[in-house]
């Protein structure tokens, strides 16, 4: 099994030689009515699935992806003939034993993926892919739905506008009767941390053109359904959901940043916290697959500079209805583990939130 830093060595030394509106916020909505689960249960990784039958295309059937997305055809196209009809870098071998690893380079990052792992790396940051890479006939060959949804959108990197009347519908998770994850080093409640790091943010990101709503300003109970809402209403050009992260058990040295995306159609998820995970469903929110990647990239990317590079991974989720639903870009961001000594002193500090705060501005600059 590969480890990150083995990887990311590897991977340099080939490559070595060859980047104002006042501010609104939701009013409180009624804590009394019952809320759906929100991001509370222990986390049940998706065990890489049966490779299905090989179907060989050529590279210029997977550019366009299906509008709306549906699910597709079962697809397996050669890495190396990918690069060639897109006229990137060179594919360099990085290593062949226990698993083959491989290396593209492009102008604007490193991809590395390996075979029978969906686990990959650009430029570093942990990406998890809906289908492992295969070896046939001696190639690295990549799932199509991958290449359209995940290193397409990641090669054709798009910058964030500039204009100043941009909206985001800021999350601070949980709320009201619904707590969330108790820090082991305080006690205190994760539904605390995450409005205090929304309310941090807000001025931030107002000083930098958006016009900024939370879905909540206080203790108060707000339903998924009703989060979606609010982010309709708003006109919302981004949905940003806050949490903390927590795992019960022996999970104290669990730690490190996750950021999620919802799944798309014909992929299966990195998590699914015990819930149904059917890859032909079709969310209003998977319109907008390839730039939910890229804002989950960049904010992951920005955070780990700040939580010393604890890196867990951009994954994909299909459960969270608070992403379902949206008809804009939507990406949730769990900040740290609370069940984890180390990173529950840290998310109680509040010059640590401040820094959190900072990075997710810094990222949508």
């Amino acid at each position: 099994m590969f480890k990150l830093a083995g990887i990311l060595a590897c991977g340099l030394a080939v490559l070595a030689g060859c980047k104002t509106a006042p501010r609104q916020v939701a009013k409180p909505h009624s804590a009394g009515k019952a809320l759906p689960s929100d991001w509370e249960s222990v986390p049940a990784e998706i065990p890489a699935p049966t490779p299905p039958p090989v179907v060989i295309v050529p590279p210029q059937e997977i550019i366009t992806a299906p509008t709306p997305p549906t699910a597709p055809e079962m697809k397996w196209l050669s890495l190396n003939r990918w690069r060639e009809e897109r006229q990137l870098g060179e594919l360099r071998r990085l290593s062949v034993a226990p698993l083959e690893s491989y290396a593209l380079s492009v102008t604007n990052g490193v991809l590395i993926v390996t075979a029978g792992s969906r686990t990959a790396y650009w430029d570093g940051l942990e990406i998890r892919l809906g289908f492992a890479p295969q070896m046939i006939d001696g190639q690295i060959f990549v799932h199509t739905l991958d290449v359209r949804k995940n290193f397409e959108p990641l090669l054709n990197w798009v910058d964030i506008p500039t204009r100043t009347n941009r909206v985001i519908v800021i999350d601070p998770g949980h709320g009201g009767s619904n707590p969330g994850a108790r820090s082991v080093a305080d006690g205190r409640l994760e539904k605390e941390f995450t409005l205090d790091w929304a309310r941090r943010l807000a001025p931030l990101l107002e000083e930098r053109g958006w016009r900024v709503f939370l879905t909540r300003a206080n203790d108060a109970g707000v339903s998924l359904a009703d989060r979606v809402a609010f982010a309709e209403r708003q006109h919302a050009n981004l949905f940003l959901s806050l949490h903390f992260n927590s795992l019960d058990g022996d999970g104290r040295e669990q730690a490190g940043l996750e950021t999620y995306c919802l799944t798309p159609t014909g992929m299966s998820s990195s998590l699914t916290r015990g819930y149904s995970d059917d890859a032909s469903q079709v969310f209003p929110n998977n319109a907008y697959d390839e730039q939910n990647l890229q804002y989950a990239v960049r904010l992951h990317r920005a955070l780990l500079a700040v939580n010393g590079d604890v890196d867990r991974g951009v994954r994909r989720a299909r459960f969270p209805g608070v992403l379902r639903g949206q008809q804009r870009p939507a990406v949730l961001v769990e900040g740290g583990y609370l069940s984890n000594p180390r990173e529950a002193r840290r998310i109680a500090d509040p010059a640590y939130r401040q820094t959190l705060a900072e990075a997710v501005a810094k990222a949508l600059e």
